[in-house]
């Protein structure tokens, strides 16, 4: 008996409804470029999972703050309209208050150590407290050790900062460090940061050199100082409710693919901070590379004793002496 062609249509139609309804489509948002950092670490997470899973799984990213500030899209992946935001650590601490600690001045001592700490015992701990809120961490990804830019004058010591009104983060814990530098810390959400450099609403700004590049802010600011005064964590953040979505096979190859893009995204931050620096002077800046740290640690002796208080001076010591 033969089959008609109408019927080998409405067959391969079918089929390839079968096969469209098969893929998942995850959106993943991010704060910068899609060449930055964050994009790296992103497109490595994304390519992992769409080969893993054999194409069942797949990307829709979005960089650039399109889907809004870092804090933004944290809630939209609590509520389930966000799949995946890979995201600095400043506005997590509002949502899994462990992570706060990771967030003090002058913490870490340089990127091993901070690399070391996360991948350890410690940052592992901090993983397991983000389910409780709705939210659940993937991997530690990087962001990088923050430095000052401002556009009145350069930076060598904490004086030189002091009544600089600078764009922070909404974080507590960076914005009692920078009071004490005299700084006039202004919370303000990423995607509203360039316009107010450029119309002169802040001073200054303080990020890693990735961001600096990636952001172009060497247009509207001319100082660079090389503080490293935070040293800023990032992670791949999802939900508990796509977690439990996924078999167990396709669960290790979401995590293999975020340790993959924790690996990525951090050797994009060394590629950045070993040629970066060069490429804003081109571009005009200038830096300071040699500032006063002592005086800068110093300054924040008394807020440490706060710090001391909040989060347990045991817990800050483990982290500063982990080997």
């Amino acid at each position: 008996m033969k089959t008609s062609p109408l019927l080998l249509s409405l067959l391969a139609a079918a089929g390839l409804a079968q096969g469209a309804f098969a893929q998942t489509v995850v959106k993943i948002g991010y704060a910068t470029t899609a060449t930055s950092h964050y994009g790296v670490g992103t497109t490595e997470f994304c390519d992992d999972i769409e080969k893993g899973t054999q194409g069942r799984y797949k990307c829709q990213q979005f960089p650039n703050s399109a889907l809004g500030g870092e804090r933004e899209m944290i809630e939209a992946v609590q509520l389930g309209t966000l799949d995946i935001v890979n995201t600095s650590t400043g506005p997590v601490g509002n949502f899994v208050p462990e992570v706060k600690i990771v967030d003090i001045p002058f913490l870490f001592r340089d990127y091993d150590h901070a690399r070391r700490v996360l991948d350890g015992p410690i940052g592992q701990d901090i993983l397991t407290k983000f389910p409780a809120k709705g939210l659940f961490a993937l991997s530690w990804t990087e962001n990088g050790f923050r430095h000052m830019t401002n556009s009145k004058r350069s930076i060598t010591k904490p004086n030189d900062a002091s009544g600089l009104k600078m764009r922070t983060m909404e974080n507590k814990v960076h914005m009692d460090g920078y009071r004490a530098f005299g700084i006039q810390p202004t919370p303000m959400a990423f995607p509203e940061v360039f316009g107010a450099l450029q119309q002169g609403t802040v001073d200054g700004q303080e990020n890693p050199i990735p961001v600096i590049l990636a952001s172009k802010f060497s247009q509207v600011q001319k100082h660079l100082s090389l503080t490293g005064h935070v040293y800023s964590p990032a992670l791949l953040i999802t939900s508990p409710r796509l977690m439990n979505k996924l078999s167990d096979a396709d669960k290790k190859v979401f995590m293999d693919a975020a340790k993959k893009a924790t690996v990525a995204q951090r050797k994009k931050v060394n590629d950045d901070e070993n040629n970066g620096i060069a490429q804003l002077e081109k571009e005009g800046m200038t830096v300071i590379r040699k500032v006063d740290g002592q005086a800068f640690r110093d300054a924040l002796r008394d807020v440490y004793v706060s710090y001391s208080k909040e989060f347990g001076a045991d817990n800050i010591r483990k982290i500063q002496d982990f080997k």
